[in-house]
C-alpha cells in the first residue's frame, strides 16, 4: 500500500476513540480504525524506511492503539499513533534519541526527540557537548536551518555550571526536542507528506546519532 495521505476519518476516528476509550466501541470501529488510521501510518512509516536504511542499528518502530493495562487500567486504547526510527534498546522507548512521528487527535507533530532522560544520561551528553563544541554547534545550527524547527527543551530550575557560554542554553536543558506541532492541513491529507518528513528527519539525524548513549 502507497501512502496517499491521512483522511478527515483519521480525526474522527482519533477523537471517537478520546470519547469513547471501551471494548465495544473499539469493536464496532475497527475497520476504520485499520483503514483510517493504521494503514495510512504503516504506509507512510514503510515510505520512509530505507531514506535511513544504510544507517547501523537505526530501526523502525511502529506504535499500538492497545495501551499497557499494567500501567493504564481504566483506559483500553491510546487516542494517537506513531512511529520512530531509532536503535534498539533494553530501556524505554523515550530514554533513547528517536526522530519520530505522530498523529492525534488535535493534529499532528514530528521532528526528533530526546525526552524521559536519566540523570547520568544527561551528565555524559553534557560531558559530550563539551568535549566536542563547535562540532555541535554547527550540527544543530544546520539541522535547525535545514529543517526549519529549533532545538528545545525542558530546563532545569537550577541551571548546570557550564564551561562554554556558548553552551549555556543546552546545558540548561534536562531533555532535548525539535518537534513542530501542526494542525490537521492538506500536507497530512497529501503523500507530500512523505517528502516534507525526509528533509525534516533527515536533517536531524546527526544530532540524533550525536546523542546516542
Amino acid at each position: 500500500m502507497d501512502f496517499t495521505g491521512f483522511t478527515p476519518g483519521t480525526f474522527d476516528y482519533l477523537w471517537g476513540i478520546r470519547f469513547n476509550n471501551d471494548r465495544e466501541w473499539f469493536a464496532a470501529h475497527k475497520t476504520q480504525y485499520q483503514q483510517t488510521l493504521y494503514e495510512p501510518m504503516k504506509a507512510l512509516a514503510k515510505a520512509l524506511e530505507p531514506s535511513f536504511a544504510e544507517v547501523p542499528g537505526l530501526e523502525l518502530h511502529l506504535s499500538r492503539i492497545y495501551r499497557d493495562m499494567r500501567m493504564h487500567p481504566s483506559t483500553f486504547y491510546k487516542d494517537s499513533l506513531w512511529f520512530c526510527f531509532q536503535r534498539r534498546s533494553k530501556g524505554g522507548i523515550l530514554e533513547h534519541p528517536c526522530l519520530c512521528f505522530e498523529v492525534r487527535p488535535e493534529g499532528y507533530r514530528y521532528g526528533f526527540l530526546l525526552y524521559c532522560t536519566r540523570a547520568f544520561q544527561m551528565q555524559e551528553l553534557r560531558k559530550r557537548i563539551a568535549e566536542q563544541p563547535d562540532r555541535f554547534l554547527k550540527m544543530v545550527k544546520k539541522a535547525e536551518k535545514e529543517s526549519g524547527i529549533l532545538l528545545d527543551g525542558d530546563r532545569y530550575a537550577k541551571p548546570k555550571p557550564c564551561p562554554d557560554e556558548r553552551l549555556v542554553p543546552y546545558y540548561s536543558m534536562k531533555n532535548f526536542m525539535a518537534i513542530r506541532d501542526c494542525p490537521p492541513d492538506d500536507l497530512l491529507f497529501s503523500p507530500a507528506l512523505v517528502d516534507e518528513l525526509r528533509r525534516a528527519l533527515t536533517a536531524w539525524l546527526p544530532v540524533n546519532e550525536f546523542f546516542e548513549i
